[in-house]
């Protein structure tokens, strides 16, 4: 008997199971999705047509009929296994990134970003993204205590710092909680 080229072969047992895992309300729709693209494979529908039905891609008709005609309706219980990404860029572009980014700064910024690093080195930003994820790398997190340009910042910081440094005697002090402190060798 001839059968069209749209038509999917099933035993009563699999079409049987395909129907009750879309009439059960437990049924992750995943699942219920590639149930009802085997069936409607199996009443001889096209491709674009079961997906236009579906409202899905033809590709994703393609990838479950033909799993479901190698594994059955096992095959359609699990994500077919991904192939595994090979590395994106190689060593020496990372150690480049890790360097450039610890023992250097650029020329008219304080700190490297994703983009200004990237477009020195010739890379996508994303690379760098990753790069300096996977290394714990944040440039913008300046981790040193910066002085101020201030013209007039170190009478400023005497000012403040000056009476926690050397107490005067007979000065109250006044703690985070605003309570008067006036012992000279009490630190705050």
């Amino acid at each position: 008997m001839w059968q069209s080229a749209h038509h999917l072969a099933m035993a009563w047992e699999q079409k049987a199971q395909l129907q009750a895992w879309i009439r059960a309300p437990a049924t992750l729709q995943e699942i219920v999705l590639r149930s009802r693209i085997c069936l409607l494979a199996h009443q001889d529908l096209g491709n674009r047509q079961i997906a236009r039905q579906l409202k899905t891609s033809r590709p994703t008709i393609l990838l479950w009929r033909k799993r479901f005609a190698s594994c059955g309706v096992v095959g359609l219980e699990h994500e077919p296994p991904r192939k595994q990404r090979s590395q994106r860029f190689d060593d020496q572009l990372i150690i480049k990134i890790v360097d450039t980014t610890l023992q250097t700064t650029p020329k008219t910024l304080s700190h490297w970003s994703t983009r200004s690093l990237a477009q020195h080195l010739g890379v996508s930003h994303m690379t760098v993204a990753r790069v300096w994820d996977s290394h714990g790398l944040q440039p913008h997190r300046i981790r040193t205590f910066k002085l101020s340009r201030d013209k007039q910042f170190v009478q400023k910081l005497t000012d403040i710092v000056g009476p926690y440094m050397n107490p005067l005697d007979k000065t109250i002090y006044l703690d985070q909680t605003g309570r008067a402190n006036s012992r000279k060798d009490q630190s705050l």
